[in-house]
């Protein structure tokens, strides 16, 4: 897992690097015949995977978790040494694991976890107590700079070796250290409330969709409720890119195999594609992106410069191999339907063009409730095609228009797409957890492939430039996003049902639909309690299924031709008329609270 350099350099790095040895060294005395493999430091703690005699238990993380306090407590200091591969391969004879990845070391190109490297590093491992690890480090100087109250084991998992599923599954022990206790009990916390919001959880409780193996891994069914909330989303995305003057396509969910080796996924993204399907002899390919579609359709006409910018918006269905092991709930899916844009421009039109689809992103983004939002550059990968100086242009475009725009950014090294550079939005939700969704990618690549061009003022034929764009990334993992990030409880603008009508008794269900009537022919979307529940349980109910707003009426409130209205976080209100209400409301759904 890669990590921030201030991230490695910190104390906390050093403080979770040293205890995943410390927990090495316990599961080894508790295991002699243990085989270990890799235990790095993560973002929020750390784990360790080896390959143990038989399955551990919750137990025996009690057990673990207990002898790594008392090694913590005896001070055991870290000692790095640089060896030779001959002597570290009888130091670790017996580890097969470590021997693979000695070999790689003698080889180049990795470090100490098998992960890829730029430079050849000696083999190097680190002493403590009666543990020895491979390993480049940084540690902490002794176990005394670990506070043992801020350390806590946390699950048991399973890992492939080397993360191929041909290789033997090994045991991995996630845990988690920080420099105080205080520190430790946030996290703790933050990890109970995000089982509180998981949103495979919540989906089920408000029935907002489904998986099933017999559809198919990975392939969502979008419940009524789900669906409604999507409608509104796509909604105001449509009313927003019409604004913005995108034109709307819509392309085929397969295409020919030529159009795919044109496009290069066939030569760069072919693990990420389904097998051919074969139609009169020739094959398709069901679509991992939208974009060679979009260049045709550029390509159907001829262009002038007088006609660029152009901006064609898709909210087109996507298809991609993911193992069955990485699928999850909303967030990593293999049929999704992702926001896409394609902006083809001329040279000169470029920087304001960028500017343009970063501020709509950023702008798009906070209307659904982030504020915090994150910008990262994702620069030239090894894997890529393209001259290197058009690289070199197109990252100082992109530098360029964070900094004129004056949005901080962070560069990821290599995390550029094979056909060019990027700007990568990541969210912070209510629990701060950060998520990807905009991506702004500068392509040179596939206008030149697809002999794309335009009409100069000179009367010359001239290549745009094309800028990628998707927006919320994908509508699945998106609305997975804001499940978490609302915890189920939608603003009402998105809220499936906005409004419930609860008469307290069987004498004023007759008002109660007339009031839900007044709201619907009001646009509302608004549903009425009528059952024999007693009014508690009604408000329960609702309250359950995370209803922004609930009308109770009684005797009072139908004398007077008003609503008592409660809200879903217990805040009751005054009587009111249904008028008033009604401003109140539509306030607040345009408004977007």
């Amino acid at each position: 897992m890669a990590h921030s350099k201030d991230y490695k350099d910190s104390q906390l790095y050093r403080i979770r690097h040293s205890t995943s040895h410390v927990m090495a060294e316990a599961v080894v005395e508790k295991f002699p015949a243990a085989k270990v493999a890799i235990g790095p430091a993560i973002d929020d703690g750390f784990y360790y995977d080896f390959d143990l005699p038989r399955a551990l238990t919750p137990e025996d993380l009690v057990e673990i978790e207990a002898r790594m306090h008392q090694l913590i407590k005896s001070k055991e200091a870290f000692k790095y040494e640089e060896i030779s591969a001959a002597d570290a391969k009888k130091l670790f004879k017996d580890q097969p694991y470590k021997l693979e990845l000695i070999e790689g070391l003698e080889q180049g190109g990795v470090d100490e976890d098998g992960n890829p490297s730029e430079e050849k590093a000696p083999i190097s491992i680190y002493k403590s107590g009666g543990f020895t690890d491979l390993c480049r480090g940084p540690h902490v100087k002794n176990t005394s700079e670990i506070n043992p109250q801020a350390v806590k084991l946390l699950n048991i998992a399973g890992a492939y070796w080397r993360g191929d599923e041909k290789r033997p599954m090994l045991q991995r022990i996630y845990g988690t250290a920080w420099e105080t206790k205080e520190q430790l009990d946030e996290y703790l916390w933050k990890l109970e409330e995000a089982k509180r919001r998981d949103h495979r959880k919540i989906g089920k409780e408000l029935d907002l969709f489904s998986t099933n193996e017999e559809v198919g891994s990975g392939l969502v069914l979008w419940h009524p409720n789900g669906a409604m909330i999507r409608h509104q989303i796509e909604r105001y995305w449509d009313d927003q890119h019409m604004a913005n003057g995108y034109d709307f396509v819509y392309t085929p969910h397969i295409g020919k195999a030529s159009l795919w080796e044109t496009s290069g996924h066939l030569g760069f993204y072919a693990e990420n594609m389904y097998a051919p399907i074969s139609i009169e002899e020739q094959d398709y390919y069901l679509k991992p992106m939208n974009c060679p579609f979009h260049l045709h359709i550029y390509k159907s006409s001829l262009r002038s410069y007088r006609d660029l910018p152009l901006r064609f918006a898709e909210k087109g269905t996507v298809y991609r191999y993911e193992r069955s092991g990485v699928m999850h709930g909303l967030m990593r899916v293999r049929g999704f339907t992702q926001d896409d844009a394609h902006h083809f421009c001329r040279e000169d039109q470029m920087p304001d063009e960028i500017d343009f689809v970063l501020d709509f992103s950023m702008k798009m983004l906070k209307a659904f409730g982030f504020k915090e939002i994150n910008a990262y550059l994702s620069t030239k990968p090894e894997k890529s095609v393209g001259d290197p100086a058009m690289w070199k242009a197109a990252e100082h475009a992109l530098e360029d228009t964070l900094k004129r725009m004056g949005v901080p950014y962070e560069v990821d090294a290599g995390g550029g797409a094979f056909y060019g550079p990027k700007i990568d939005l990541k969210v912070n939700d209510a629990l701060g957890r950060e998520w990807q969704l905009s991506t702004i990618q500068f392509d040179f690549n596939e206008p030149e492939r697809f002999n794309l061009t335009y009409i100069g003022e000179d009367g010359q034929e001239h290549r745009p430039y094309m800028v990628h764009r998707a927006l919320l990334g994908s509508m699945e993992r998106f609305f997975g996003v804001l499940i978490e990030h609302y915890a189920g409880a939608f603003p009402a603008w998105l809220a499936p049902k906005q409004a419930i009508v609860i008469p307290i008794a069987d004498r004023h269900n007759d008002y109660a639909y007339q009031v839900a009537k007044q709201l619907k022919e009001n646009g509302l979307r608004v549903s009425v309690n009528a059952s024999s529940d007693r009014m508690n349980a009604k408000i329960r109910n609702a309250q359950n299924e995370k209803v922004p707003y609930m009308l109770v009426i009684g005797d009072r409130e139908m004398e007077a031709a008003q609503v008592a209205l409660r809200r879903r976080n217990g805040e009751s209100l005054p009587a009111m008329s249904v008028a008033d209400f009604l401003v109140l409301a539509k306030k607040e759904i345009e408004e977007k609270i």
